[in-house]
């Protein structure tokens, strides 16, 4: 029976912060292992599509649960996909600009940030993130948007993006750096696995995922085997049920040769 294993990015595959902009070559090799094996890869991600490397894109994998859920690829076709309601788009940004928050909405392929939003373009520069497929012109009514990421950088706007959650939506918010991530409730990296995996016909036995944060907690707990990052929070790990080494480590690859393989 062939098995699906899921990869986040960041803190996980990639180590941006502290240099590790590509996948390490011996977790590439140990992933590569996996597929002539027969076995299915995947990416399960809180980026959107626009903050995929061409690197990832071509490295060849099945498919990527994207935008913590919300649009999902397999075999270079949307499998499935749920939008943020228009009219709800609409009132947060508005709500955004009220207060001095810095905003991007994230689309399909791609994603759509105001060219004023300089320490928000300056955050991503921080993560390698490619400019080619971010737009600053747009009109709301025209785009699909299935995820939200914010910059705040005072209280009262601190206090509005927390205030979002009893609307129908989960964030993630890193007090170090007043960034959140908005996105649905009824989407999340394990909803978009479940539905890879009930396409393929694979048991939920037969899944694994990697994962270092909040935003992996669903995924890690529902797989048949959850597996957290050395460097992940104590609180992450407490829902995986192995724990590897570090990015720097080659914890995945440690992993996948002694475990999955």
């Amino acid at each position: 029976m062939k098995k699906a294993v899921f990869f986040d990015i960041d803190g996980t595959l990639l180590d941006c912060i502290n240099g590790i902009m590509d996948i390490t070559p011996r977790v590439k090799m140990a992933i590569r292992k996996l597929q002539e094996k027969g076995d299915y890869v995947f990416i399960a991600t809180g980026r959107p599509y626009a903050f995929l490397s061409s690197a990832l894109l071509d490295f060849g994998f099945d498919g990527f649960v994207l935008t913590n859920g919300s649009y999902v690829i397999l075999n270079d076709k949307c499998l499935y996909k749920e939008a943020i309601d228009k009219e709800v788009i609409i009132e947060l940004t508005s709500n955004f600009e009220k207060h001095d928050i810095e905003y991007i909405l994230q689309g399909e392929k791609y994603s759509y940030i105001k060219d004023e939003h300089k320490k928000l373009h300056s955050f991503y520069d921080t993560y390698n993130i490619s400019k080619k497929y971010l737009e600053g012109n747009y009109k709301l009514e025209d785009v699909d948007i299935y995820k939200i990421e914010m910059l705040c950088e005072n209280t009262h706007g601190i206090d509005y993006c927390l205030s979002l959650e009893d609307k129908c939506f989960n964030y993630i918010y890193n007090s170090e750096d007043g960034s959140f991530e908005l996105y649905s409730k009824r989407s999340s990296k394990a909803s978009g696995i479940l539905k890879i995996l009930d396409f393929l016909n694979i048991p939920l036995e037969n899944s694994y995922a990697f994962g270092d944060g909040k935003n992996d907690i669903e995924m890690l707990s529902t797989v048949g085997c959850g597996i957290a990052m050395g460097n992940a929070d104590d609180y992450v790990k407490g829902y995986a049920k192995k724990v590897t080494d570090t990015v720097q480590n080659d914890g995945v690859a440690l992993e996948i040769e002694k475990f999955i393989l």
